[in-house]
């Protein structure tokens, strides 16, 4: 059974609610070790100084923000933890908004918030109370020694809290190249109602379980295969080519009647080419005279 990561209260007005964080992920990140292909011997890094071999012991090492090319500001440990976010246990509501008024752009991590002993009644009023009004909080708390700003919601009796990006984290699409187009061409609107009628084609009730990691699946079972002394011969990959605007309209014509008349609008099917593709690679493996010894590995957990 999970634990409880953070443990505190939710404070609004002249309420406060004894909560515990947990997070709500498991990350199922793959993760490699560094080897020289020689021998297969771990690659470890060090601390070594610039223009020397000198490693560097950890407690001469100080913090430097570059001001220009090698100069630095230097920073010590001691006034860095001066500057530290007041430790605080509590999770300090400023507004509440409506939900769809957020930017799924701003979010981050999410985490589950339950309550604390005794705190049951509390928690269940503001949390129907969130639900029933259809809005999120936003709060300011401190985790790991760094502020942060969260949106906390409600739903079926739960609350869940994601922390956010502050808003000059987030970049602008006028500050990028290339985002918004240089010229505005016409579209003609039978383009646009074919193209919604393609949508609505692939319309579907948003189901999580129906979206895989599948280069995380095809990864391990690469891995596995190369375990077992197999070599593995992989095909070359076709990138898809742009649609040319005088295409469009046949374009949208085809995917409408594809998705109609077959299984295209599933999000877990497969494309033809990519699942002929995953067939020859399993029918060239070829058996090897040595492999790694070890068995299929597992994906590593770490948390949020």
């Amino acid at each position: 059974m999970a634990r409880a990561i953070w443990s505190g209260t939710i404070s609004f007005g002249l309420l406060n609610v004894p909560v515990k964080l947990y997070t709500a992920v498991s990350r199922k990140t793959i993760r490699f070790n560094d080897l020289r292909a020689s021998d297969g011997v771990r690659v470890r890094n060090r601390r070594v100084a610039e223009g020397t071999e000198e490693e560097v012991p950890y407690d001469e090492i100080v913090k430097g923000y570059e001001i220009a090319p090698d100069r630095y500001v230097v920073m010590t440990r001691s006034e860095l933890s001066a500057l530290d976010p007041k430790k605080s246990r509590s999770i300090e509501i400023q507004d509440f908004v409506e939900i769809g008024e957020i930017d799924p752009i701003y979010f981050e991590n999410p985490y589950y918030v339950g309550p604390a002993e005794g705190a049951e009644k509390a928690y269940s009023l503001l949390a129907k109370a969130m639900e029933s009004s259809g809005k999120a909080a936003i709060a300011r708390f401190v985790l790991r020694n760094r502020e942060h700003l969260a949106a906390i919601r409600a739903a079926d009796g739960v609350l869940t809290m994601t922390t956010m990006r502050f808003a000059d984290e987030v970049i602008a699409p006028e500050d990028l190249e290339d985002v918004l187009p240089q010229s505005k061409p016409r579209v003609q609107r039978k383009e646009v109602e074919m193209a919604e009628k393609l949508i609505d084609s692939l319309a579907a009730k948003f189901d999580p379980a129906a979206y895989r990691d599948e280069y995380r699946e095809e990864l391990l079972s690469l891995i596995e295969r190369k375990a077992e002394g197999k070599e593995v011969v992989t095909p070359a990959s076709e990138e898809p080519k742009a649609t040319r605007a005088p295409d469009l309209m046949a374009a949208l014509e085809e995917s409408i009647a594809a998705a109609r008349g077959s299984d295209f609008a599933k999000p877990a099917a497969k494309s033809p080419a990519k699942a002929k593709s995953r067939a020859k690679a399993k029918t060239t493996a070829k058996p090897s005279s040595s492999g790694p010894r070890s068995s299929r590995p597992r994906s590593s957990k770490s948390r949020s």
